[in-house]
């Protein structure tokens, strides 16, 4: 690449990507403090139950554990 290919890119990024602005659009703090003050969030008792068959899969076949962290 030469000089006047970066200067085409560098026109093309400016005309295509807008500008980024540093100020935010709303006030972020008030979202923060409602999340904050919600109730926690409860893992459904089907979750539980695939953790346990996976755990229970796992000690009886050890040799699984490969196949797991290939899927992962």
């Amino acid at each position: 690449m030469n000089e006047h290919d970066q200067k085409r890119i560098e026109q093309l990024l400016k005309k295509s990507l807008p500008p980024v602005g540093a100020e935010l659009r709303r006030d972020l703090w008030p979202a923060m403090l409602k999340r904050l003050e919600a109730p926690p969030t409860v893992v459904p008792w089907f979750d539980w139950v695939l953790l346990a068959a996976v755990a229970a899969w796992l000690v009886f076949f050890p040799g699984a554990i490969p196949v797991l962290f290939y899927h992962l």
